[in-house]
């Protein structure tokens, strides 16, 4: 049985500008070196520049010819609004503005983001895939509650930290698997939890 594997992280730290900073890049780089003894087919990234400088830095750490490409559906974005019943009190002010065609619009981005990589591999002869998704906070937390099969509104408060990883695996027939979530052991403790927002955190 063919099983796909996602490994999910959200792009390296950034400047206001949406640039990497030299954290970012290192963070990235590290992710890099530990994803190298992988047999990654593919890395995939969101368009925004941070997410695609991030994957062009954890490349140099993978075989050449890797390829690395944008894929429009790991854009940031809010993939649900809930409705007011669904809205925990601290998320109101969040969600203050948007309009129906804005919320439609998310949401037609986190279905395609899940029609095309929540998925096991194609065919009966289908071999495993491995591939790396670079994107945002949002889209993983998106990810994790489909393979979940949470209710949609729960992909709040599911946060992920600058180039943190996140393991699914997908196989036809069964749930999917969420073997890693936020996982920060390829970073020194300088490089960890930037992007979280300030809470409780583990070294």
């Amino acid at each position: 049985m063919a099983t796909r594997f996602l490994y999910i992280a959200r792009h390296g730290d950034a400047d206001p500008f949406g640039e990497l900073t030299d954290t970012g890049r290192e963070q990235a780089r590290l992710l890099g070196r530990r994803l190298a003894l992988l047999p990654i087919d593919a890395v995939w990234h969101s368009p925004l520049p941070r997410a695609e400088a991030s994957a062009r830095e954890l490349a140099t750490h993978l075989p050449d010819g890797t390829p690395v490409s944008a894929a429009a559906e790991l854009i940031d974005h809010v993939p649900y609004v809930p409705a007011p019943e669904e809205t925990p009190t601290a998320w109101v002010p969040f969600f203050d503005g948007y309009d129906a065609d804005e919320a439609a619009a998310g949401h037609r981005i986190a279905r395609s983001l899940t029609s095309r990589f929540a998925a096991a591999a194609d065919g009966a002869d289908a071999a495993d895939v491995h591939e790396v998704l670079i994107t945002h906070s949002y889209p993983i937390a998106w990810l994790v509650r489909d393979a979940l099969e949470a209710p949609a509104a729960r992909w709040l408060g599911l946060d992920s930290a600058n180039t943190a990883l996140t393991v699914i695996e997908h196989r036809s027939g069964l749930p999917p698997t969420i073997t890693m979530f936020n996982d920060m052991s390829h970073l020194p403790a300088e490089f960890r939890w930037t992007g979280f927002p300030r809470t409780i955190r583990r070294p």
